[in-house]
């Protein structure tokens, strides 16, 4: 089974633009800030990452990439659920557009000579970027930033495992999918249990919060 890369980063990038327009769906935005927002999340990853690599975004030279988010837009448009189950469908998506763009981030840093940990941190960077630009441009606190779930943890997993089975020359359509099945499952598994990590101050010291 080979599952190309054009092929994974379109999937993500659908998933991460369903993700978007859920939550301007959710924030009551017209169906033009839908496009715009589930376009910044489905692409904005992915774009930031080739600017640090140096060459002519995905997005821009093949246009077949804006058409995952119109097909976002179209879907939320059409069947998306109550307002109340929102919030869970979105961080499904989302969990799949984590999962997939921590492989593919990656493995494009790679193929371009990116040294393995250089490679690892342009995995996180497409696969938190999208996001992150999302829920700063609707206004609210970043999932990266929640204390009460893991974000960046799955991300830095996926392309950590990436970097080692390229490494082991074990790139193939099996491996990817198991890679993504481990981020996607360690995500879903962390939104369901309130996995969270140790906040910057321990909690001996209580409630302190330093004046600024």
């Amino acid at each position: 089974m080979v599952l190309t890369p054009l092929i994974l980063d379109l999937i993500g990038v659908f998933f991460f633009a369903v993700s978007g327009s859920l939550l301007a769906a959710r924030r009551g935005f017209d169906i033009v800030g839908s496009l715009l927002l589930g376009s910044l999340t489905g692409l904005g990853g992915g774009v930031l990452r080739d600017l640090i690599l140096g060459v002519t975004p995905n997005a821009f030279a093949h246009p077949v990439y804006f058409l995952p988010p119109l097909l976002a837009v179209i879907a939320v448009y059409l069947f998306a659920p109550s307002v109340d189950s929102y919030k869970g469908t979105l961080l499904v998506f989302d969990a799949g557009g984590l999962a997939l763009f921590c492989i593919v981030g990656t493995l494009k840093a790679l193929d371009l000579g990116m040294p393995p940990v250089a490679a690892i941190l342009l995995g996180m960077t497409t696969a938190l970027g999208g996001g992150l630009m999302r829920d700063v441009v609707a206004n609210q606190v970043p999932t990266l930033f929640d204390p009460k779930d893991i974000y960046a943890i799955p991300a830095l997993l996926g392309a950590g495992l990436t970097a080692l089975f390229w490494q082991l020359g074990f790139v193939n359509g099996w491996f990817q999918l198991g890679v993504a099945t481990v981020v996607f499952t360690l995500r879903v598994l962390a939104m369901r249990f309130s996995w969270h990590v140790p906040k910057a101050v321990g909690p001996w010291h209580g409630n302190w919060a330093p004046r600024l």
